[in-house]
């Protein structure tokens, strides 16, 4: 069974966020839910300024805050033979100890139906504009301008409310072989995936070749998502 886990190079990186849209699209996610997303920082005084970004995601850590929490039997929020943390909507009773465990905070909780903008049936100009709901019916009665059905395979496509959600790492796809969808939408190839115990894998032989670190290591939660070499390299 592989030790999954994801490597990202800083120095490639560009901040484009190619990687949170691209997240959006295949999993679905409603409005104000990232499942990838980033943190970037500003210091200095003209002309002395220095600029950081970090991409984030749930970082599936081996000692997991958010499966120790949580106190479904079985849990709801749980570990794969494979490392990943994953979680079941099906056994989640949204009671969200899970997203106060988690010391990144890349834990989503639905509190409203998701995709609501295509069921408003309220107007922005009364009598002058259509509503968001005839707009779905007018171009096919679906609730969701766009919906990938892939997600479908190994988890709902589309998380109901009350309950929490968070990254997968994409396990869908890495069931049929197919990598991230993060690192196939990357454009500068900064994002890198595969079994930390395969010493020919692509991570494995990045992690020799650079130092590395992950966020909050100092927490103990044994982070599988690692970062080399720097955003800013001077």
């Amino acid at each position: 069974m592989p030790n999954y886990a994801m490597v990202i190079d800083l120095h490639r990186c560009t901040g484009c966020g190619a990687c949170v849209i691209g997240c959006k699209i295949e999993n679905n996610t409603p409005e104000g839910i990232f499942w990838a997303h980033f943190v970037h920082e500003t210091v200095g005084h003209f002309p002395d300024v220095r600029y950081t970004y970090v991409p984030t995601l749930c970082n599936h850590c081996v000692n997991a805050p958010c499966v120790e929490v949580c106190p479904v039997n079985p849990k709801a929020m749980y570990k794969a033979d494979n490392g990943l943390t994953l979680h079941s909507t099906e056994r989640c009773i949204g009671c969200r100890l899970c997203e106060k465990a988690c010391p990144y905070g890349v834990i989503s909780y639905n509190e409203e139906e998701p995709h609501r903008f295509w069921r408003d049936d309220t107007a922005l100009i009364s009598g002058g504009t259509a509503t968001p709901k005839e707009v779905a019916e007018r171009v096919g009665g679906t609730v969701l301008p766009y919906y990938n059905r892939d997600r479908e395979a190994t988890y709902k496509g589309i998380r109901p409310k009350n309950v929490v959600e968070k990254c997968t790492m994409c396990d869908h796809r890495i069931a049929r072989g197919v990598d991230t969808y993060c690192n196939t939408v990357c454009p500068s190839k900064a994002r890198f995936f595969g079994d930390l115990d395969d010493s020919d894998s692509e991570v494995s032989k990045l992690l020799r070749s650079h130092s590395s670190f992950r966020l909050k290591e100092e927490t103990g939660t044994e982070p599988r998502v690692y970062y080399i070499r720097k955003y800013n390299p001077s």
